[in-house]
């Protein structure tokens, strides 16, 4: 069974098209890297195949199941880190977790999730007063707290720096190899070279690439994927 499947999925905001005909389907226990300049379509995308917002047609299942219709089976195999998460800034992480965490049949323990992502120091410290860097590992540990099947990570390491990227990138791959599917979206062509399993490339709401990254090489004729992904992106 596929993790998640996309068949013809389009969105429009009056005459304004925001994602066109999109289809792709995402392995169990694998990384699948949604790619695309800001404005391409990748954010509405992500919020129609959770059923955040409703599409103007197509079909979507995570899990085999549709997301809409079968809302509360999919909320507790799901994990998601938006770029734009709001949370309550007075709050402490410890009591943020436990809120979230309480939420779901199946969660995690909170305190080691914090731990294997480097902020289990900041347990006791208000979300407001975290560095952008803390906040978003805070960010990740949330969308694992759930004990997800499936887990939508958008920009998942903005604001890190290199080490902490790395760090990421390792604690995915273990989870990878554990049986968890990822869906990510991510500026950092070395992130999705490190990662992805398959990727897709978006371009003006319109997919010009789906492959490998080695396939997406090939087909450009670039050495280096960040090329590549130049290459199918450019005016």
């Amino acid at each position: 069974m596929n993790a998640i499947t996309v068949k013809n999925l389009t969105k429009t905001y009056g005459e304004h098209v925001a994602v066109d005909n999109l289809s792709f389907t995402v392995l169990k226990g694998s990384v699948f890297g949604l790619l695309g300049a800001n404005g391409a379509g990748k954010s509405t995308s992500l919020e129609c195949i959770l059923g955040t917002k409703k599409m103007d047609s197509g079909e979507v299942f995570i899990l085999g199941e549709n997301p809409v219709k079968n809302r509360t089976s999919v909320f507790e195999k799901t994990g998601v880190q938006f770029q734009e998460a709001k949370y309550q800034e007075l709050i402490k992480v410890s009591e943020l977790c436990e809120n979230t965490a309480c939420v779901y049949k199946n969660a995690q323990d909170y305190k080691k999730l914090l731990s294997d992502f480097g902020i289990a120091d900041k347990a006791n410290s208000f979300v407001k007063d975290l560095s952008g860097g803390e906040r978003q590992r805070l960010f990740i540990v949330l969308a694992l707290l759930p004990n997800p099947e499936v887990v939508f990570l958008d920009e998942l390491t903005t604001g890190l720096d290199a080490r902490s990227r790395r760090d990421v990138w390792k604690i995915l791959e273990s989870l990878k190899k554990r049986g968890l599917s990822i869906l990510l979206t991510s500026h950092f062509m070395d992130e999705v070279e490190a990662l992805c399993d398959q990727i897709l490339i978006l371009k003006k709401r319109k997919t010009v690439f789906s492959g490998t990254v080695a396939q997406a090489k090939q087909e450009s004729g670039k050495e280096k994927f960040e090329d590549a992904y130049l290459w199918f992106t450019e005016e």
